[in-house]
Order: C-alpha cells, then structure tokens, then sequence
C-alpha cells in the first residue's frame, strides 16, 4: 500500500471509487450519485490536476488499484487562507480495517503541516459515522460544534459534526 497525489491520468479510476462511494455510503457526503454521474471525465481530470492550494490523495494497493482516496482544499481569500479542509474521504469496503485511512489521513496531515501558513484543517462529517469520528479524534482533530438537520436524505435527516485540527500544536 503506498500513498500518492493523484493526477489527470488517474481520473477514470478515481471517479469509478467516487461513485462508489456515493452509491454505497450517500448518507457520507453531500454530493449525490446522480449528480457526480453526470459530470465528465474532462471535468474530472481538470478538478484531479493538483495546484498548491488543492490536491487529491489516493491509496494504492499492491497491484496499483485505486483503493482510498481524501481530497485537501485550502482557502484562498486572505481572511482566511490559514485554513484548510479535507473533502471526500472514502476507502473501498475491501481495504478498510488496514489502515489505508489513517494512512491518508497520515500523509495529508504532513503536508498540511509543510504549507507556510496553513494554521488549520477542518473537516465535517456526519453524526452516525463513529468509524470515522474515532479516526479523526485519533489524528487529533476536535469536535467544536455540530449542525443539526445537516443534510436531508430522503425524508431523514443527519447532523453534521464539524471537526478541526490545530496544525501548530502538532510541531
């Protein structure tokens, strides 16, 4: 298992795990399948190729399939560029319980951490998501506060936690 930066090339793998990931786990993200479906593989490569301020992580399995994936997006606008958020964590039911998340989570984290200025990550996610919550609070991410009635899926409704990661106490 290694982890590297996901690029263009890597957009038809990437975008099969992402609509797996929105059709097996849509209460996780707020995007939906069929709205992901409908956007293009020339999108995807677009939004894949990494800049300074956003980049995409994928897990890669032995024989180089694409097995998790997180995505880093940090803010622009001056006000609040010392902050940063992770997007679309999602690990293929096949691969979870090895590792692979933490080992994402790991690798997005130091690179966080390596980017002058970059104070803090967030990230959110939804209440019912334990797996996920024990991970985040393991890396040290803390709660600091929950939005209730979230998102709306169907006719059931899901908090959201927002989760926050304070890179300077880490060195």
């Amino acid at each position: 298992m290694y982890i590297r930066t996901l690029t263009s090339a890597d957009a038809e793998s990437y975008r099969e795990l992402r609509l797996q990931s929105l059709r097996r786990n849509p209460e996780a993200f707020l995007s939906s399948y069929e709205s992901e479906a409908k956007i293009s593989i020339v999108t995807t490569r677009i939004r894949l190729e990494p800049t300074d301020n956003n980049f995409t992580l994928g897990a890669l399995d032995a024989e180089e399939k694409l097995v998790g994936i997180v995505t880093f997006f940090r803010e622009s606008r001056p006000k609040i560029r010392h902050k940063a958020h992770v997007y679309s964590v999602y690990i293929d039911p096949n691969a979870r319980r090895q590792g692979v998340g933490r080992l994402l989570m790991l690798e997005l984290i130091a690179r966080a951490k390596a980017t002058e200025g970059l104070e803090i990550l967030n990230l959110t996610l939804t209440s019912p998501n334990l797996p996920a919550k024990r991970l985040y609070e393991s890396l040290g991410f803390v709660c600091y506060g929950t939005e209730p009635k979230a998102m709306k899926l169907g006719e059931k409704y899901l908090d959201e936690e927002l989760m926050s990661l304070e890179l300077m106490s880490l060195e």
